[in-house]
């Protein structure tokens, strides 16, 4: 089984994939902890690193060129990432789940603050707006997609209505419902 998790930052993409992996005994591998790394190797926030990312068009490639490669090699995994789901390509004998995890703008940046102890909402907003405009700008530019149409995606879910536990819960009854 290819399970992908998708969703804009602070949607809790990470967290249910990780409940998820633990739960099918899957392997994780997230395009936000690769993309966070390498923005840390180079000493710069995730917004900079966004802009470098926008005139350096192999980083976006190296990450989406792995998931794609992933998808189409691995049977029994969980792919992370903005374009997980969309850049998947396994092949038709594997059951895919293309999840999209979704919340409200205020919620996702609150949730950011606190994972990465930030103290201001007012700069956490604009750098959440900031990295997701360029975020956006990229994908088209890249690979001509709009990243607001979810028709790719077989489970949306909004989760500000429930915490962690209850998303992965609901996520793990579709996905075992699921033929």
């Amino acid at each position: 089984m290819l399970i992908t998790i998708s969703g804009l930052p602070g949607v809790g993409t990470t967290t249910v994939g990780e409940i998820l992996a633990k739960h099918y005994e899957m392997e994780y591998i997230s395009a936000g902890m690769i993309f966070r790394n390498l923005a840390k190797e180079k000493g710069v926030s995730l917004a900079e690193f966004g802009k470098m990312a926008e005139c350096d068009i192999s980083v976006d490639k190296m990450i989406d060129e792995r998931h794609k490669q992933l998808s189409e090699e691995c049977d029994n995994i969980i792919l992370e990432g903005r374009l997980a789901g969309i850049m998947a390509n396994p092949p038709r004998n594997i059951k895919t789940v293309r999840i999209w995890l979704k919340a409200p703008l205020e919620t996702r940046v609150r949730r950011i603050m606190n994972r990465e102890g930030a103290s201001s909402f007012r700069y956490e907003f604009n750098e959440t707006m900031e990295r997701e405009e360029c975020e956006q700008n990229r994908y088209k530019k890249y690979y001509n997609i709009d990243v607001n149409d979810l028709s790719v995606y077989d489970i949306v879910i909004d989760t500000e209505k429930w915490d962690q536990f209850k998303v992965a819960k609901i996520l793990i009854e579709a996905i075992d419902s699921m033929n």
